[in-house]
């Protein structure tokens, strides 16, 4: 619990610590968000900055690599910034397509952290203006000999089938490994991808002196607080438990509506933006939102919607509750896209209004209870160019010679244990819980080189591939990450499309170790490489 003094407390007898520390902010980040202020932030204050200056919401350790891939072509719409990078298809048509991965929270509670993950990424996706068509899911986890990892294995396809099911979006292709070093740690990346007319993009439109900004979709409650801050920041342990409250709980029913509400926005022209509530929730948002259109904005949380009694403000900031979008709207649409909300049985709230100045103001129960620089959180936050170094083993084990390497029993032996090996049988118990019909527009489904899904109404199709190997990763992250996007190039080829654009799902541990910030920074410069030598900028990441 939070104490008057700025520290966390818990069970008798533990010590307490700064209440920065606690939400996973460095002693230097807290000085400077105080020099910036000009004095100390207030709890409410200090959570929107741990979200949105986490290692998830910021890129912090990351963006100087990210920086040097290519992210320019002419058939790129919209690269990097946005919620989805966007091709063009021609004839007026854009694909738009992203990969995000929701790996800690479906190692804590794989049903929810799976499905979740599914209904975020469609909402990114959405706030485009696109319509979802396709979904594609890259699994990784540890042998299924432990029991472990066959509940997590489980969940999470379980968590994804039922999810992408209910929403009438096919699963239409993805990857299932296994390796010792994601037991009780899986890696869980989804892609969705979306069509939409390329004059029709939303595009992070900002809104402008006046424009209203109107909450829709479901109530907020506590689930998923600290999701990005503390849980997605941190190292797992062995008992996870304790960290449930922190991953989200879905509703795909209220998903479908909101899918179908939000396209129908868009089609009339009610929307000048549309915004996921995702990670760091209504604080990411409206932050984002207001410094993108360079305005201050009064955000009144007594208008947010609330399932639970007695929230605290920052509570209501940065819960990570499903299924809500932000729109921007102009004063007079208020009410005609209240009353199409209502039409699909969706919540919608007027909760904030843009203004010139560049303070996000927040009041609760008529008092301000937050006031900061909307930049401060979007634009500000540290950056980080972290030590690198390769791993000392890692010479010894490219001396080894695959050449001379003992044969361990007969070819026969041999070939049977290869056949019998989880990465090599067929995934068809997984995929065949995905409904990959749903839509009618799927050609080519799991199993398949690549998925290919058609534009209805057109003789178009596209062609979508996930791939990755982990272990051509371990030992060299330069030339694993070429493999993965040549891979990735030939399996889309394979089935008679062109490469366009790649979109990506970076899974390592800890930046601050140093051998992780070498094999990050090597998996960049080889990818970047690739995509050069293919002509397939980088449209975005995770």
């Amino acid at each position: 619990m939070a104490t008057g003094d700025g520290v966390i407390t818990g069970r008798a007898g533990d010590t307490a610590e700064p209440r920065h520390r606690a939400l996973a902010l460095t002693d230097e980040e807290y000085e400077r968000i105080v020099a910036r202020l000009g004095r100390e932030p207030n709890a409410a204050e200090l959570s929107m900055f741990a979200a949105m200056w986490s290692e998830h919401c910021s890129y912090k350790s990351s963006k100087i690599h990210l920086r040097t891939l290519p992210t320019k072509g002419p058939q790129v719409l919209v690269g990097p910034g946005e919620d989805a990078g966007v091709v063009d298809l021609g004839d007026g048509m854009a694909c738009v397509f992203k990969l995000e991965s929701h790996s800690h929270p479906s190692a804590v509670e794989p049903f929810q952290g799976a499905a979740t993950g599914v209904g975020g990424i469609v909402r990114d996706i959405l706030s485009m203006g696109a319509r979802p068509v396709a979904l594609l899911d890259p699994l990784r986890f540890g042998p299924l000999t432990a029991p472990r990892n066959r509940y997590l294995f489980a969940g999470v396809v379980s968590g994804i089938g039922q999810y992408g099911n209910s929403i009438g979006v096919p699963t239409v292709g993805g990857e299932v490994k296994f390796a010792a070093c994601h037991s009780a740690n899986p890696v869980v990346n989804v892609m969705c991808v979306g069509f939409a007319a390329a004059g029709a993009l939303l595009r992070g439109k900002p809104g402008r002196d006046g424009s209203v900004l109107v909450l829709i979709g479901a109530s907020t409650g506590r689930d998923g607080i600290g999701g990005v801050s503390v849980l997605a920041s941190r190292t797992l342990e062995e008992d996870s438990h304790a960290s449930r409250p922190s991953v989200q709980v879905g509703d795909p029913f209220s998903e479908k509506l909101l899918i179908e509400a939000c396209l129908e926005l868009s089609e009339r022209g009610l929307l000048q933006g549309l915004q996921d509530l995702g990670g760091a929730g209504l604080t990411c948002a409206v932050s984002e939102s207001t410094a993108r259109a360079g305005l201050g904005c009064d955000l009144d949380l007594d208008a947010v919607p609330q399932r639970e009694p007695n929230m605290e403000p920052f509570e209501i900031l940065v819960s990570e509750s499903q299924e809500r979008m932000l729109a921007v709207v102009r004063p007079q649409d208020v009410e005609a896209v209240t009353g199409l909300c209502a039409k699909w049985g969706l919540s919608a709230s007027p909760v904030g209004r843009f203004r010139p100045g560049g303070a996000l103001t927040v009041r609760h129960h008529g008092e301000v209870v937050a006031e900061v620089p909307a930049v401060a959180l979007t634009e500000e936050g540290p950056e980080y160019r972290r030590p690198a170094a390769k791993p000392s083993w890692l010479d010894a084990a490219h001396a080894d010679d695959p050449a001379v390497a003992p044969l361990q029993g007969s070819l026969e032996e041999a070939f049977v244990a290869v056949l019998g090996s989880a990465n090599i049988a067929s995934k068809r118990w997984a995929f065949e819980q995905y409904d990959h019909l749903v839509q009618g527009q799927t050609v080519a489904g799991p199993g398949s080189d690549a998925a290919v899904v058609r534009l209805e109404g057109t003789l178009k199709a596209v062609a979508v591939s996930c791939d990755g190997n982990g272990r051509y990763g371990h030992l060299d992250p330069y030339r694993g990450a070429l493999h993965a996007v040549a891979e990735a190039a030939r399996n889309v080829a394979a089935v008679g499309a062109q490469p366009l654009a790649i979109t990506n799902c970076l899974n390592f541990g800890n930046p601050e170790r140093p051998e992780v910030m070498w094999a990050f920074a090597e998996t960049i410069r080889g990818m970047g490489d690739a995509c050069r030598a293919f002509a397939t900028p980088v449209t975005g990441g995770n």
